[in-house]
Parts: C-alpha cells; sequence; structure tokens
C-alpha cells in the first residue's frame, strides 16, 4: 500500500469525473481518493484528502484549473498536478508551466498513455506528450526573456511578478476580462490585483498606473 498512488480527479463535467474514477481505480496501485467540480472545492479541501497527483481540467467554472494550480503549488509544492484539456494551445501550456503544473495532456489520451503519465508525475518528473513539448520549446526562450524582464522590475518594486503582469495589461489598455482571459485567472482576481498595485504604489486611478509603467519600462511605447 506504500506504493499507492492517491489522485484526485478535478472536473466541473460529472460523466468525464465518473468515466475518469472507473478509468483509474481499475489500476492496482491507483486510488481516487476524491473528485471535485470546481477549483475553489480543490484548494479550499486538498489538505484533508492529501493527494499524491492531481488530475485537473482548465476550463472550470469560477476559479481556471492554472489559478488553482498556482494556489496550491504556493501551499504544497510536493503535490503533483496534470493538466487536462480539449485544447493544446501554446499560451495554456505556457501559463500552466508557469503555474508549477507537472503535466499537461489533451482530453482524448488513451488509458494507457494516461496511466504512464500519472505514474511519472507522481516519481518527481514532468510529462508532455509530443505535440505539446514542442509548443514548449518554441516559445520557452522567448518566454525566458520576459520573465528577466519581470525579475529585473521586481527588483526596482515591491510587486510580485502576477501583479507585474496585470499592470503591464493594464497599460496596455485591456480592461479586467481581457487581463483576466490572458492570464488565466478570475476577473475577481484581476481585480484584486489593480487594488494592491494601487496600494503598493501610492497610485489613485488607471491612468496614473500607465505613467508608472511607461516611466518604470514596464511597458515600452512603439
Amino acid at each position: 500500500m506504500n506504493n499507492t498512488i492517491r489522485i484526485v480527479l478535478v472536473d466541473d463535467h460529472t460523466l468525464l469525473r465518473d468515466a475518469l474514477s472507473m478509468a483509474l481505480q481499475q489500476v492496482d496501485d491507483f486510488q481516487i481518493v476524491a473528485n471535485f467540480a470546481s477549483g475553489e472545492e480543490v484548494v479550499n479541501q486538498f489538505r484533508e484528502v492529501n493527494p499524491h497527483v492531481i488530475l485537473m481540467d482548465i476550463f472550470l467554472k469560477g476559479m481556471t484549473g492554472i489559478e488553482a494550480t498556482r494556489w496550491i503549488k504556493e501551499r504544497n509544492s510536493t503535490v503533483k498536478i496534470i493538466l487536462l484539456s480539449g485544447e493544446i494551445k501554446k499560451e495554456l501550456v505556457t501559463a500552466g508551466i508557469q503555474a508549477g503544473i507537472d503535466g499537461y495532456l489533451p482530453k482524448d489520451i488513451d488509458r494507457k498513455a494516461l496511466i504512464n503519465a500519472i505514474r511519472i508525475v507522481a516519481k518527481g518528473e514532468k510529462y508532455f506528450n509530443e505535440t505539446i513539448a514542442t509548443l514548449v520549446f518554441e516559445d520557452f526562450y522567448r518566454k525566458e526573456i520576459v520573465h528577466a524582464h519581470s525579475e529585473q522590475q521586481l527588483r526596482k518594486t515591491d510587486l510580485s511578478k502576477r501583479e507585474l503582469e496585470v499592470l503591464a495589461l493594464i497599460a496596455e489598455g485591456k480592461n479586467n476580462r481581457e487581463v483576466a482571459d490572458k492570464l488565466f485567472i478570475s476577473v475577481k482576481t484581476v481585480d484584486t490585483h489593480r487594488l494592491h498595485i494601487l496600494d503598493k504604489l501610492g497610485l489613485k486611478n488607471t491612468a496614473e498606473l500607465v505613467k508608472y509603467a511607461i516611466k518604470n519600462k514596464i511597458i515600452i511605447l512603439e
């Protein structure tokens, strides 16, 4: 029993959760310890069920799978998280990696490959199939440059990486919904970040945020 992999399923479609549960609970070294319909449920209860691996959809009602991943990883980095998605997009994969995922799988993956992926990440390794790995490497260096710039700015301010990302998008003229869609977080979370940014920088409104972003080269005018 010490080698048993404790698994949590997170998806807002009951039929899919049930199908996954049936497919995986037949595997000798797997134990389905819980399933949840939302990101909020898993972040609130993951400590109680103590999983080794979480299989989670990206697009959930309310908190996204990417946002939930970031929240969980900040509190327990040993929990392994595999995102499941019907969409294989560079932006989604990159955002997932930045949040700390251990794997990313298309929802049409076959049972054998899914079992293999779970066992691999449970051992502490990463799992991306060939298609997803290509997307990751294609975008890797450009993203690293962006991160390096964010780190440089971080040393100049009290803002977190996420707050710098939100600030840059707001300064580019994006509204809360557009920022949320770009960063795969909720509109409520964007608004919270915006208020924190204003408070930390001692600014009053969006116009002052834009001026600050330009002055500190967080955005560069063409």
